[in-house]
């Protein structure tokens, strides 16, 4: 396949740079797979279209304030972004300008105490660093960090994006990009699914930086997706097997956990194993797995998800999973009623 099949044209105004004015009031794009229509409608409505027995599946990953504004000791300013936690105080980074460090180098972040200490480089822009020794890893990330808006959001991070990029049952740190299908739900909304005997269940994957990096290679099969760290109750994944057995749906809330269930039940989850959290057994590791047309969808029924870059990993999924053409139809149509596109945009639900 090449990657030009999954372009297409969007004008600039189109792409979303804040959020709606009320959590839960975006517009819904509703797909049939069986059937050429498609309607809009509001996501508000969504409790209509699932069923009791349904199993709606959220990542409850939490975005943190990755990036951290510091200065050299000699004086230069300096980016550090972190992206993957390593150890305890330590993980790796974006730097920038990455070409300007060196091992040893310190970068104070707020008082002079707080230095972050530059490890070994890892190619590409990205180091291991050490966080400072002398405050809590995760208050000093909390009150130093800026959200990491995506980049094609064209404007700095507002303290509402705080709130605002993260969805309302974000409880795992890890993330440095928002599951942004999440972000359509408040809890009255889910309360609402509950109501209609519609089990929510949370899994987690964290998000990296590679969720905005365009695919590189024009073959897309030649393309390869940074590891991401995935957590699932091993519970979770029998109901899931069990409710496809019983005819009952499995709705994936966003790309990622699609790919977090279908990668857990295809063994395509490796370097971690079955650990106890918090009393349950959970299947832990990471998945680098690409999902692409042709790609045999062993866990979702359905699928409610935002509309994403042209040439991106996300919508090659999204393709994969309702067809090439008609999503790229749906876009179009989208376009033209002026829907809003991206990380902050309108949302489809595909069934």
């Amino acid at each position: 396949m090449r990657l030009d099949d999954f372009d297409y044209e969007l004008p600039e105004e189109l792409i979303a740079q804040h959020p709606p004015d009320d959590r839960g009031g975006s517009r819904m794009i509703l797909v049939d797979r069986a059937r050429t229509e498609v309607r809009e409608t509001r996501f508000a409505n969504f409790p209509r279209y699932v069923h009791e027995g349904d199993i709606l599946v959220v990542n409850d990953t939490k975005v943190i304030p990755a990036r951290l504004l510091g200065r050299k000791e000699s004086g230069g300013q300096v980016e550090v972004f972190l992206t993957r936690r390593l150890a305890p105080r330590r993980w790796l980074a974006l730097m920038r300008p990455s070409r300007r460090m060196h091992p040893g180098d310190r970068v104070i972040v707020g008082a002079a105490d707080h230095a972050i200490v530059v490890e070994e480089e890892r190619g590409g822009g990205e180091w291991t660093v050490a966080l400072p020794e002398g405050v809590a890893e995760m208050r000093f990330i909390e009150r130093f960090g800026r959200v990491p808006l995506p980049p094609y959001i064209k404007r700095d991070a507002a303290e509402s994006d705080r709130h605002r990029y993260q969805t309302v049952y974000a409880r795992v740190d890890g993330s440095v990009a928002a599951p942004t299908a999440g972000l359509h739900f408040t809890d009255e909304l889910l309360q609402s699914l509950a109501r209609r005997g519609v089990t929510v269940m949370p899994l987690t994957l964290h998000i990296g930086p590679g969720t905005f990096r365009p695919l590189e290679r024009e073959t897309v099969e030649e393309n390869v997706l940074d590891p991401e760290y995935v957590s699932v109750r091993t519970a979770s994944l029998d109901e899931v097997r069990r409710a496809r057995a019983d005819g009952r749906r499995v709705v994936a809330v966003g790309t990622t956990v699609t790919r977090a269930l279908e990668a857990a039940l295809a063994g395509a989850v490796t370097g971690g194993g079955t650990v106890e959290i918090d009393g349950e057994q959970h299947l832990t590791g990471w998945t680098d797995l690409f999902i692409r047309p042709g790609w045999r969808f062993r866990a979702v029924d359905a699928l409610v998800t935002n509309l994403h870059l042209p040439r991106s990993s996300l919508l090659v999924l999204v393709a994969a999973f309702a067809g090439r053409e008609r999503i790229l139809d749906v876009y179009k149509w989208a376009a033209g009623r002026r829907f809003r596109f991206y990380s902050y945009g309108d949302v489809m639900f595909i069934r």
